[in-house]
């Protein structure tokens, strides 16, 4: 005995909590539904539901377990929404859906795992959303798919579905529509438009450059390890140094520039001082409350013989002999700085 409940057109935000246990076909199209989570447990009442339809109203993502509680239930029409989001548990349960309508949403990304659990699913509609390449298992057996208006690109990515449409007994519902976007030559079926021969050379290309790749690093790793030093262990066992990554050979490499480079700088820098330092004779300033002591040294400077002044036992004063002659103009003085700022200080 059928119960049908029609509650479409009606506004309604959420599903109504006082409808009939007892219904077996549900009807919510048209409404503002989102189906949270308190939609979902209301949807679980329903035990005796075989036909439910939720197109044309404002649900996005299917969460998982979305319909666990609908075992009898066996069409269910969810199109006109603005899904984009289908987990792979969204429909665990329903073992005895036969059709299922997805169409007209905006799914972007979809794998035929999300549909495993639907042991007895015979028609598949996805048309019109925008999916791009629909990576599907050779297990997955449908009787009819809707797949046309979807923006298909038709790349190697693409080989497995062609391959399954191509050799199971499915029907491909409005083929002539189901064409591909990318790349822009002309409208081709995704049935027949990509060549199993292209994808194995790729397949192959690509196989021997991940290959090649390998061998060379052992022969580098193989180099290095003969080049490595062995440590003996406590029990006479030789241990391998451990390899050092091109990281670390690189970071090691930057670091010796850097630092030779600010070595030579400052030695550049530095010379020029460190020359004037060694060849410049020492002297201290006098003192200003002593000069009784400035005149016997200035007077020992035009002596004709050095001598050695000795302020202290610990530093002793050398004045060495002029020995070239004074030309004219000039006085025989030598010129230093702190003679003369004392003079001046005594002006």
């Amino acid at each position: 005995q059928q119960v049908i409940c029609e509650e479409s057109g009606k506004n309604l935000s959420n599903i109504p909590t006082k409808l009939s246990q007892n219904v077996t076909k549900l009807s919510l199209k048209n409404n503002k539904i989102t189906l949270k989570d308190s939609d979902k447990e209301i949807l679980g009442r329903f035990i005796n539901l075989t036909e439910l339809h939720l197109n044309e109203n404002k649900i996005t993502e299917l969460h998982k377990n979305s319909f666990c509680n609908l075992k009898k239930l066996i069409n269910l029409d969810i199109s006109n929404n603005h899904i984009s989001t289908v987990h792979n548990a969204a429909f665990a349960g329903l073992n005895q859906l036969s059709v299922l309508n997805l169409s007209y949403n905006m799914i972007a990304q979809l794998d035929s795992d999300a549909f495993t659990s639907l042991e007895s699913l015979m028609i598949l509609d996805l048309q019109y959303n925008l999916l791009k390449y629909f990576h599907i298992k050779t297990s997955f057996k449908l009787i009819k798919i809707v797949l046309a208006g979807n923006p298909w690109i038709c790349s190697c990515d693409l080989l497995d579905l062609q391959i399954w449409l191509t050799a199971s007994n499915v029907t491909l519902e409005n083929e002539s529509n189901t064409t591909c976007t990318l790349p822009m030559k002309e409208k081709i079926s995704i049935k027949i438009a990509i060549q199993p021969a292209d994808c194995k050379t790729e397949k192959t290309s690509s196989e021997n450059t991940v290959t090649s790749t390998p061998v060379t690093n052992l022969r580098s790793s193989t180099l290095i390890t003969a080049l490595t030093p062995n440590i003996t262990g406590n029990n006479g066992t030789h241990a391998e140094l451990p390899l050092l990554g091109k990281s670390w050979t690189f970071l090691a490499g930057v670091l010796g520039f850097v630092l030779g480079t600010t070595l030579l700088i400052f030695t550049a820098v530095k010379c020029p001082t460190w020359y004037h330092y060694v060849i410049s004779y020492r002297h201290r300033r006098l003192e200003e409350n002593d000069p009784d002591r400035f005149e016997q040294e200035f007077s020992a400077d035009m002596s004709p013989s050095p001598s050695v002044l000795r302020t202290n036992s610990e530093e002793p004063v050398v004045i060495f002999e002029k020995i070239t002659a004074f030309g004219d103009g000039e006085d025989g003085f030598i010129e230093d700085k702190y003679i003369d700022s004392y003079v001046n200080e005594e002006s």
